[in-house]
């Protein structure tokens, strides 16, 4: 997804159709006479709750009065779970929602557990909605005419609609719902085109005329995962709503909130508007992700993206439904088929575009505090790691090292040989990072800040009605904004990261406060009282404005008002970032955003934020993680040790066994709080967190692979055990555990005082780790003490297993080879050190894996070949590589130890390349062989056992 500046109606793109265009007349005959009210499958279909089938055909029979404003209805025996609100704006009276023309029934009580409650006041079955008509058949699949008779409750009803939908692949559907007399604000995000619609598809379209609706069926089978009929369309110019059912309640997606993985459909209510505000249940966090994944009967799931970037709430019912409510824009829906979770995640990645390659030093540890408030305590930190034997890849500084907290500076008292601490970390070997905030200082006298002056002289910042640049407030005092959407402001923080790195060679961005947060509302001045300020809908947004903690809604910037591109802030930072970054350094870019939007994986990664030090939130952790990995955003961490509050010793051990499986992995704490490094804590707890990050660094390699695998293929890296195993329904509410790829479940204590956990391990056979050899790559470690088990064979089922505050539970899959690497202090040691196997066997003695390998920071390997991609192969009592790729980065690496588990009996003879080995080991307590080897991963080998 390529932000397109500036933005251009996109051109009809293309959708699947089952019928030739020589049949559009019939067609359109019978989808408009046959599909009157809902379509002629759906009457007898079970995947549709009947409740909501039998509402509707309750108001399709009978000649009574359509309802409208000021009209009661007549029809209102719709059961609760299928009630759509007709009040989503405000608490009304009964005289009020029968004057709406709907139907008024107080609930004696909420639902336990329910967030909002069922609706007092609701849409009768016949309220009044859009009919369908002048439906044709395009090149692409089908344009129509949607018209409105009554106007609804809302201002400036837009009453003629155009209707385009877009059969575009074997498995994405795509329509939008415009209006064709004036030009609309869309995101302006370029996504993919087609120009005929999919030979075949996985799904069918169907069409109802009145009231309007699409409804979306899976082949063969005839399941509907989209049905648009179930309550009215909205399009007003501030109100657009747009309900449909779900074929199951397990429903995720929709960031960023705090809580699990699975979404609850009891009444629950998601806004998406992006807000400077500590992680918390229940309110619109940094990002907006307008995205859901649906599971369904038999491992099958479906997406549905809605392509919006105005501030909007989405509600869960029980029946199950959903609603999709937003304050403007247009309809833009893509519908996603899979079949399987996978697909899903791949498919959505297909539209807002696969995750960007990290470095491979931005997979180390990184070590971050606000209050480094020099460079002398900032070495001692680094010093004091070292001294540990501590792993730390990059240093980081928070607002400290600033002069009067404004960008683009660093203070003379405790920064004044600010460049050369950076070049003393690059020499030992490790990176930098700092923290940048959009908001410009506009406090100083003219020619005293050259950010902002040069800022004013190119007019790169938001303006306010009467087109001066608007003024908040953040760190630095009065500060002005930039406009990220104007391609002159692109350049100018281009420029200014340039000037910047000429003075201080940093290696890396962390964007902050980008929602963008704001110390006062909307602006100094305030905001004019206009619509875009006090909409007729708002959201359930913290503070019950649009503009709390942040700008004017009612601000100007290049592409349209900050209403419409708030939620774009952040990306189109991140976006900056990330291309001033290729210009400054001429390597791999390093961006950790805070906001975010759909897409910002191909640009950056994420930090959960202002996470509290607390058990609660190490365990949401989990499933943050998780979500975002599905969002296309996979470099995710939280604070390890959090960052809020005070931790404790255990906590942080905890956190740090977690947070080593986080694909970014930084400790960071707050001002306030007591520090938090390693090495602050007991020599026991230090050896603990000493070996989660041992663990973590010997698998940078399967962890590097991962995402290479992201970026070039569209997957996840940690994942959701639903993701491998959808077909066993246990998995899909699992989010205390993660996966690595394929091939490792990773199972965290997220409890005080416990000294076990249980984990779900779906069918097969799961080798615990700890009988791997991974600090060092000597003989086989000892049999874990009891009552730890060697392997793990389940038949999908829960497991409890020993957890001693020196231990995470890691389980390598059956089946699966990852690479190892012994373990340095820095990522520039650890690449240089030899490597390792880890092989797990099936029971029919197969197994498989693979390495990908470059410099680790050049742009463009893949396209000039600049890699090595080796793939491993175990059977018949044989391992061997397959060289698919091999040039001088990567060919040259040391293979010195083999691990095969799952080994039934001890081998008489190990032979490696045709050479006997002599010296290999064998445990039939673990069932496990180790072979030293000295061999090459960039040509070819075979290690064999009889």
């Amino acid at each position: 997804m390529d932000l397109n500046w500036p933005p251009c109606p996109r051109p009809l793109l293309g959708v699947c159709t089952l019928l030739s265009l020589a049949t559009a007349a019939l067609l359109a005959h019978v989808l408009l006479h046959d599909f009157a009210v809902v379509p002629r499958e759906l009457r007898d279909f079970s995947q549709v709750p009947k409740e909501m089938y039998q509402a509707r055909q309750q108001g399709a029979s009978g000649p009574g009065p359509q309802p409208g404003p000021g009209i009661a209805p007549t029809q209102c025996d719709v059961p609760p779970n299928s009630r759509f609100d007709c009040a989503p704006d405000k608490a009304i009276t009964r005289e009020q929602c029968e004057a709406r023309g709907c139907c008024y029934m107080p609930a004696r009580w909420r639902p336990r557990g329910s967030q909002m409650g069922q609706p007092w006041c609701f849409f009768p079955p016949s309220y009044p909605s859009y009919k369908l008509g002048n439906l044709t058949t395009t090149e692409t699949g089908y344009t129509a005419t949607l018209t409105r008779d009554t106007p609804t409750f809302f201002p400036k009803d837009i009453l003629t609609l155009q209707l385009d939908v877009l059969v575009e692949t074997q498995s994405r559907l795509h329509f939008t719902i415009r209006d064709p007399s004036s030009k609309r604000y869309e995101v302006p995000l370029e996504t993919p085109r087609v120009r005929s619609r999919a030979p075949s598809t996985l799904y069918s379209v169907e069409f109802s005329e009145e009231p309007f609706g699409v409804v979306v069926r899976r082949k063969p089978d005839g399941r509907v995962v989209l049905n648009t009929t179930v309550a009215p369309l909205f399009f007003a110019d501030q109100f657009l709503q747009l309900s449909t059912s779900l074929p199951s309640p397990y429903i995720t997606g929709l960031a960023e909130h705090l809580g699990p993985l699975m979404l609850s459909t009891n009444w629950t209510k998601i806004t998406l508007w992006n807000r400077d505000i500590a992680p918390t249940s229940d309110v619109n966090l940094y990002g907006s992700h307008p995205f859901y994944l649906v599971l369904e009967d038999g491992g099958l799931a479906h997406g549905v993206f809605l392509l919006n970037s105005n501030a909007m709430d989405v509600v869960l019912q029980p029946s199950p439904a959903l609603s999709w409510r937003s304050t403007g824009g247009i309809l833009d829906v893509y519908v996603l088929l899979g079949p399987e979770p996978k697909s899903v995640v791949r498919q959505y990645l297909d539209i807002v575009g696969y995750p960007f390659m990290p470095p491979y030093w931005g997979l180390g540890f990184h070590l971050c505090r606000w209050g480094y408030s020099s460079t002398a305590i900032t070495r001692q930190v680094v010093e004091n790691m070292t001294r540990a034997h501590f792993p730390l890849d990059v240093q980081w500084n928070d607002l400290d090292y600033m002069d009067a907290r404004r960008d683009f500076t660093f203070n003379t008292d405790g920064f004044g040989d600010f460049p050369a601490m950076v070049q003393e970390l690059h020499r030992g070997g490790r990176r930098y990072v700092m923290i940048v905030d959009p908001a410009i200082s506009s406090a100083g006298p003219p020619g005293s800040y050259r950010p902002y002056d040069e800022g004013l002289r190119r007019g790169v910042f938001i303006t306010n009605e009467t087109g001066q640049p608007l003024i908040g407030k953040v760190w630095p005092g009065p500060t002005a904004f930039p406009d990220f959407t104007n391609p002159e402001a692109l350049d100018w923080w281009q420029d200014m990261v340039s000037e910047f790195h000429a003075q201080v060679p940093f290696d890396g961005m962390w964007i902050d406060m980008n929602e963008p947060s704001n110390f006062v509302k909307g602006s100094v001045d305030g905001c004019p009282n206009s619509d875009l300020e006090n909409p007729p809908y708002v959201p359930g947004v913290v503070g019950g404005t649009l503009r709390a903690a942040t700008i004017c809604a009612s601000s100007h910037q290049l592409l349209s008002t900050h209403y419409n591109l708030h939620n774009l802030y952040g990306l189109t930072e991140a976006l900056a970032s990330h291309r001033a970054l290729v210009k400054a350094r001429g390597t791999r870019p390093f961006v950790i955003s805070r906001s975010t939007f759909a897409g910002h994986g191909r640009y950056a990664g994420h930090w959960t934020g202002d996470v509290w030090s607390s058990w609660e939130q190490l365990s949401s952790s989990v499933p943050e993680i998780l979500l975002f990995n599905l969002l296309g955003v996979p470099l995710v961490g939280a604070d390890v040790c959090g960052f809020l509050g005070n931790t404790s010793e255990e906590l942080c051990v905890r956190w740090t066994q977690l947070g080593a499986f986080y694909p970014f992995m930084r400790n960071h704490n707050d001002l306030h709080s007591l520090p938090q490094e390693p090495y602050r804590f007991s020599d026991s707890a230090q050896r603990a967190m000493r070996d989660a990050l041992a663990l973590r660094y010997a698998l940078l390699p399967y962890l590097y692979t991962l995402f290479h695998r992201a970026h070039a293929g569209g997957e996840t890296v940690a994942r959701p055990l639903f993701l491998e195993f959808p077909e066993d329904p246990h998995t899909w509410t699992v989010d205390r555990q993660l996966l690595w790829g394929e091939a490792l479940l990773i199972t965290p204590v997220l409890e005080p005082g416990k000294v076990e956990v249980t984990g779900y391990f779906p069918a097969g056979t799961w080798y615990n780790l700890q009988v791997v050899p991974v600090g060092t790559f000597g003989s086989l470690p000892p049999p874990p003490p009891a009552p730890f088990k060697s392997a793990i064979h389940s038949e999908g089922q829960w497991v409890m297993l020993p957890a001693p505050l020196d231990t995470i539970n890691l389980h390598l899959r059956a089946g699966r080879i990852i690479p190892l690497q012994g373990p340095g202090l820095t990522t520039t040691e650890s690449r240089r050190q030899p490597m390792a196997l880890a092989v797990a066997l099936t029971g029919s003695g197969e197994a498989r894996g693979e390495l990908f390998w470059d410099d680790g920071e050049s742009l463009g390997v893949l396209e000039c070949g600049a890699y090595t991609q080796v793939v491993f192969l175990a059977r018949n009592n044989t391992v061997v590589n397959e060289l698919l790729h091999v040039t001088s980065e990567g060919a040259g690496l040391q293979l010195r130890r083999v691990t095969i588990l799952g080994v039934a009996a001890a081998p008489q003879q190990v032979v490696s390349n045709g050479v006997p080995v002599s010296n290999f080991t064998y445990s039939p307590d673990t069932q496990t062989l180790a072979v030293p080897v000295s061999l090459v991963m960039g040509e070819q080998f075979v290690i064999s056992w009889s």
